[in-house]
């Protein structure tokens, strides 16, 4: 029986917003909706919750700046900073906007048919707690594999150790690539590569044709 899952994921802005920009026929919400990839972790321990992201439109509807102004977890806020990227070139710019000005958007990750009703807040802050943990050493890692050739003899068996600890495994790999093939369908080639150089700086050859590819 095929596991049902839902996404909600809102577009909450000001009444003056809403009529200032015009976003298609499907409307921001459903742009979220359609292109939104739920990050493993995140999914896998139920985190739920919104990140706002402030950008800036140009007088083409183009996105030129963004950040997070208010996050939960680094997986969820670069997947929020993402789309929010991806809708750059969909926006209806009125005559005389002030393109300096910031727009909040509040983007609500929540799942749905995933067991995560009867999670609560207590597992989900020790999942956030220990992802941040092991961020240090996934960086760690990430930062060796950049500077290999300065690294000293015998120094790979402790970040092997290291990978093993955090579960990155080929498995594991072969799922950031499928993200990251995800996202060259929806066009999205920055956040694509992004995940090829993860696998990359993971000490692995798997996405090497791919960012060869892709990635030039």
């Amino acid at each position: 029986m095929k596991k049902l899952f839902t996404l909600c994921l809102l577009f909450c802005c000001s009444l003056a917003m809403a009529q200032q920009f015009k976003t298609g026929k499907s409307g921001f919400t459903n742009f979220l909706m359609e292109n939104t990839i739920y990050p493993q972790f995140s999914k896998d321990n139920c985190i739920q919750g919104t990140v706002n992201i402030s950008f800036k439109l140009n007088a083409q509807g183009k996105v030129y700046f963004s950040k997070v102004s208010k996050g939960i977890l680094s997986d969820l806020d670069e997947e929020a900073l993402r789309l929010v990227r991806m809708s750059s070139g969909k926006w209806q710019v009125p005559a005389g906007y002030d393109t300096t000005v910031s727009i909040i958007a509040p983007v609500n990750f929540k799942l749905s048919g995933y067991n995560c009703e009867g999670k609560s807040s207590e597992a989900m802050q020790e999942a956030i707690r220990n992802y941040q943990a092991e961020e240090g050493l996934t960086n760690s890692v990430i930062n060796f594999y950049k500077n290999i050739d300065q690294a000293k003899p015998g120094q790979e068996v402790q970040i092997i150790a290291i990978k093993n600890q955090l579960g990155i495994d080929d498995e594991y790999l072969d799922d950031r690539i499928k993200m990251g093939l995800k996202k060259i369908k929806q066009g999205d080639k920055q956040g694509a590569c992004e995940d090829f150089l993860f696998v990359k700086y993971m000490g692995s050859k798997k996405a090497d044709d791919y960012l060869a590819k892709y990635c030039k």
